[in-house]
């Protein structure tokens, strides 16, 4: 396969590398902004809107189910309208639905705000992430996605301090508006900076696919939330669990009898593809819980303040930088396989950790626990990206990139709704202003996610020990 990016749109090449990696680290330094604030607020937002904080879930669900069902339709819209414009337009409706979330009078309204907000972001990281894919050989790829991931980084190290300030002594409406500056500066550098990659011959869409695969994620996520409320019948639950696996397994088949499929599932034939994206699949299904449920153990369990919780996010962001630096060094020397199955061992460890917590726990140990979260997530989803490119080929860039964006965001949708089930599951019935039953609930959470997490090691045992050598090393893959 031949180590060359596809040809530049707009600009010279080298102006794109140049540029390209600083207007993509904005938009991701907006989004992380956003999530990161939103976690740390829900205690303030429960309270204002008088609900329960777990009731609150489908406020970051909706957000991440939107992602999710969106994201199929970017690299057809990226390849079609191209990917300046379309990244564009996702940044207008992002940054216009975080002043609606602002403005939100209730949770439906605050719901309906995120799912648009959540189609914006839909476009704005699959099509970035493509952008970048396009311009860069496989031998600077690592490189390249970590020098965009690290300014994205300051977005978590800033959220849940400015979200617990702002929420301190402003409103909770007024965390969605810091994204109104930070998109103006978006695009403008889209303007001046974006390249404009597009297919001539461009695919049909799969509307049928669309439905199909939308329908049953969405339905699939929502019953995931109802259910962890218990606001259903078994039985209930139980049929329309089966509708929405009837409407996968539907797309499924639909995907393997048309010429071009909204997911063309034949790419899961690279070995490679498969691990990445179906380990990571598992791997964050005891992952995606944990930026919801930490806040509330600081918050509700040990009673902190929300910028006082939101200090104690700080630490994981500090660390996911600092990995950064190091992780190219890491995968180079000791390999794909040998890090993620080590790696994702050591993640479980430290959910599990996270028991531990109490009123009475040193503040050096919550410290000690942020970093070590930090550093071996950051390292986690570095190698899980970037491996998932190493064998295709640059034809199939847009179609790896929005299969793996797409259950890389269904997989945190599924992991928020694994982890605030597991905590309702141990709280039972018992009120969630019991701070007690909350911090105990949570522990034993942390426990069931950690050992969740450390079985998904298995998933990368089927690599080679040269796998990704095409983007750790810049070798071209074993034939």
């Amino acid at each position: 396969m031949p180590d060359t990016p596809l040809p530049a749109g707009r600009i010279e090449e080298p102006a794109v590398k140049r540029y390209l990696p600083w207007v993509v680290a904005t938009t991701l330094f907006m989004e992380q902004l956003d999530s990161t604030i939103v976690n740390t607020a829900v205690p303030a937002m429960a309270a204002s809107l008088n609900v329960s904080p777990l009731s609150l879930k489908g406020v970051v669900a909706s957000y991440i189910l939107s992602l999710a069902v969106g994201i199929p339709v970017s690299g057809w819209m990226a390849d079609r309208f191209g990917t300046r414009r379309v990244f564009a337009w996702a940044v207008v409706v992002f940054t216009l639905a975080s002043v609606l979330c602002g403005l939100s009078v209730n949770v439906p309204m605050l719901v309906g705000a995120r799912i648009l907000q959540g189609m914006g972001a839909a476009m704005m990281m699959p099509v970035g992430r493509l952008t970048i894919i396009r311009t860069f050989a496989k031998s600077e790829l690592l490189a390249a996605m970590n020098f965009v991931i690290i300014p994205a980084l300051i977005g978590p190290l800033l959220g849940p301090t400015i979200g617990g300030l702002i929420v301190h002594w402003l409103s909770w409406r007024d965390i969605f508006f810091v994204n109104v500056p930070v998109g103006l500066v978006a695009l403008w550098l889209i303007h001046r900076h974006m390249p404009d990659y597009r297919e001539p011959s461009g695919r049909p869409l799969d509307l049928t696919g669309l439905l199909l695969f939308s329908s049953g994620t969405a339905l699939l996520s929502w019953v995931l939330e109802v259910f962890g409320e218990h606001g259903m019948a078994a039985r209930s639950a139980t049929l329309l669990l089966l509708l929405a696996l009837g409407l996968l397994l539907g797309y499924m088949l639909h995907a393997s009898r048309v010429e071009f499929p909204l997911l063309r599932l034949t790419l899961f034939r690279v070995r490679t593809f498969r691990i990445s994206v179906l380990g990571g699949f598992v791997t964050r299904l005891g992952l995606g819980g944990m930026p919801f449920l930490l806040p509330l153990l600081y918050q509700v369990g040990l009673g902190l303040t929300s910028w006082q919780s939101g200090l104690l996010m700080m630490p994981a962001a500090l660390a996911a930088m600092g990995m950064k630096l190091g992780a190219a060094k890491i995968l180079a020397r000791h390999g794909y396989r040998r890090v993620l199955i080590a790696n994702t061992v050591l993640i479980g460890v430290t959910v599990s950790l996270f028991a531990l917590v109490s009123a009475s726990t040193p503040l050096w140990l919550l410290v000690a626990l942020g970093l070590a979260q930090g550093f071996f997530n950051s390292l986690q989803f570095t190698s899980m990206n970037s491996m998932a490119y190493a064998d295709i080929g640059p034809g199939d860039t847009s179609m790896a990139s929005t299969i793996g964006s797409s259950l890389q965001q269904l997989s945190m949708s599924f992991g928020l709704a694994c982890g605030t089930l597991v905590t309702a599951w141990y709280l039972g019935s018992v009120a969630q202003t019991d701070r007690m039953a909350v911090s105990t609930a949570l522990h034993h959470a942390f426990i069931t996610l950690g050992a969740i997490t450390v079985l998904s090691s298995w998933s990368f045992w089927a690599l080679r020990p040269d796998d990704g050598h095409a983007v750790s090393k810049g070798q071209q893959p074993a034939a």
